[in-house]
């Protein structure tokens, strides 16, 4: 059954096609992962179905009361929030009555993981940030979830949560990402927008692993094609070039066909190009030393809390060297104190002499926002030297994805994803031994961060890397450090054995913390009576069964059958106002126990 269609969609801007007659239909219960290269339009079609936007022309067909929640990939929370109050917003505009909506809101948080209604929105970490998010989508009970780069500045803790989360929620969804593993996992359809294709798409049912097979036989397919559709037309040109006598209908149809012909490889040839595509090679110092950089019993105190200690790297020639960690866990402080921008607190980090480092800066701190695309790219003129020769800024913008007509744009108005290719380009100018790069697939589309990977394996230097995506740690690294949230840390095979020794210390910390909760709690439950302890300690399995009660009898409201029947529909609703009382007045009593206690 379909849910959502678009016919034949257009979408322009700043004279640029984004949609040419686009037409896509999504069906119930998909999971459908949408891909293309920066560009394409991924975020203005989620925007164009969400109605956020409105298509050039064309049309929306959305199934009748289906009902669509759209999360975007900047959450906007006002100041001064709470967690609960974020949720119960986001219900507003549904129509419920009052005394519901506390109850969805809890229960929705419950599933989140949020233990503090209480907390405001604004003391969140970004991970946290985008569970409340979710959330407030998740708590309209959608038929439809749009997302935006939901994993975009996630840690990879909280990106394997996300995939926890809606492989087991029960909702379809239309979601973009760069995240490789993040696709293979959650999604059963991947939909390509690409300007490429014939239709401006390219659909496969299955997962990524599936997509990627298809896509290749299929482009081979097609490159088979244009290869024979290119002899034809050469066939065809010398033909005409002989001077053949239009005066037969057969001659003149068969002009006609050659232009066709023509212009069809035309066509082919210039989809085939893929305009916009990035092309990346590090360039070498051609340094022979093997030992380029060796700290030595680092350790590094930020805010009175401990990131590390006793930590030891040697970077070499060809050592590629992932460094993991959940947010905040000193990722970012390590490689500045390897790259001697900031001191470790002990330890010592020696460099191989006239040692030369590139790097990219998580914030883009290189970057100049009132500066023209024209000088961040080529400072000193119109031209660029690289590999020892002279390359003409137009050319060198088109190997970043550049078109001309950008030279003039300001850095700052550029989207995240050019920003990013901006900071590679400056760093291909000059040669180096050693590539620093702090989260540099944040905004990449995949097949920028597919040749970012290429390029980092084949670079003959050092490459120190910092970054979410798994798939790209697992491919080009080797060698893993993982930093943990106590100030340990250690050396990993791979993302999933860091993640599996995450796992384990967390469980043990919670084991710990559970036990300190209740050395703290029973002293203090002393106050209370010995049926208010009983009462206090069976509070929230009451809570769980109250809260299902409500829930069931609700079912049974909007029940037809029940509707109909005047005697069963009172009795029905009379009960289920006394049990939203009675869940009122456990939350009351809970509660008052807890103040009691504190």
């Amino acid at each position: 059954m379909a849910i959502l269609a678009v016919r034949d969609l257009c979408k322009t801007y700043a004279s640029h096609d984004l949609f040419d007659r686009l037409s896509l239909t999504f069906h119930a219960g998909e999971r459908v992962g949408l891909i293309g290269p920066n560009g394409a339009g991924k975020t203005t079609l989620l925007r164009i179905l969400a109605g956020v936007e409105s298509a050039d022309s064309g049309a929306v067909d959305r199934a009748r009361e289906t009902r669509i929640a759209y999360l975007p990939q900047i959450d906007l929370f006002p100041t001064g929030l709470t967690v609960e109050a974020a949720v119960l917003a986001a219900l507003d505009a549904l129509p419920m009555e009052d005394y519901e909506r506390p109850t969805r809101a809890r229960k929705i948080l419950r599933r989140l993981g949020f233990e503090d209604g209480a907390a405001g929105v604004d003391s969140l970490s970004g991970g946290w940030r985008k569970r409340l998010a979710i959330g407030c989508q998740l708590v309209q009970e959608p038929d439809l979830l749009l997302m935006d780069e939901p994993t975009n500045h996630l840690d990879i803790k909280g990106i394997a949560w996300l995939e926890r989360f809606l492989g087991r929620a029960k909702l379809a969804f239309i979601v973009t990402t760069h995240d490789r593993y993040f696709l293979e996992r959650v999604t059963d359809r991947i939909v390509e927008i690409n300007p490429r294709y014939r239709n401006g798409f390219f659909s496969v049912n299955g997962r990524y692993s599936d997509f990627l097979e298809k896509r290749e036989a299929f482009l081979q397919l097609e490159d088979e094609e244009r290869r024979a559709l290119a002899n034809e037309v050469r066939r065809e040109v010398d033909w005409l070039r002989r001077g053949p006598k239009a005066r037969g209908s057969k001659a003149a149809y068969r002009i006609d066909e050659a232009h066709d012909k023509v212009a069809r490889l035309s066509e082919a040839q210039r989809r085939h190009r893929g305009d916009g595509e990035v092309k990346i090679d590090f360039r070498a110092s051609g340094r022979r030393t093997h030992d380029l950089i060796t700290a030595t019993g680092i350790e590094k105190t930020l805010g009175g809390r401990l990131l590390f200690r006793d930590l030891d790297i040697h970077l070499r020639r060809e050592t590629r060297l992932g460094i993991m960690g959940n947010n905040a866990s000193g990722k970012t402080t390590l490689l500045r104190i390897l790259a001697e921008t900031i001191l470790s607190d002990a330890g010592r980090v020696k460099h191989a002499v006239d040692l030369r480092v590139a790097r990219f800066d998580q914030q883009r701190e290189q970057l100049d926002p009132t500066e023209r695309l024209r000088r961040a790219l080529a400072p000193h003129g119109d031209t660029v030297s690289y590999l020892g020769r002279s390359t003409h800024i137009i050319a060198w913008a088109k190997r970043f994805g550049f078109r001309a007509d950008q030279l003039e744009t300001p850095v700052g108005d550029l989207s995240g994803g050019e920003q990013a290719r901006v900071l590679m380009a400056m760093m291909l100018r000059s040669p180096a031994d050693i590539l620093m790069l702090d989260e540099p697939t944040n905004d990449l589309d995949i097949p920028s961060i597919e040749e970012l990977e290429r390029a980092l394996i084949e670079f003959p230097g050092a490459v120190l890397l910092i970054t979410h995506d798994r798939h790209m740690l697992d491919r080009i690294c080797t060698d893993l450090i993982g930093l943990h949230d106590d100030g340990r840390w250690g050396n990993y095979g791979s993302v999933a054995q860091w993640q599996e020794a995450e796992t384990h210390h967390a469980e043990g910390h919670l084991v710990e913390q559970k036990a300190k909760r209740q050395q703290m709690i029973r002293p203090k439950r002393a106050g209370l009576t010995y049926h208010e302890k009983q009462e206090w300690e069976e509070m929230e399995e009451r809570i769980f069964a109250a809260e299902a009660e409500v829930v069931r009898l609700q079912a049974e409201l909007n029940d037809p059958a029940v509707a109909a029947d005047y005697e069963r529909l009172h009795s029905t609703y009379e009960a289920h106002r006394a049990a939203q009382q009675q869940l009122d007045s456990l939350f009351a009593r809970w509660e008052e126990l807890e103040q009691r206690i504190a």
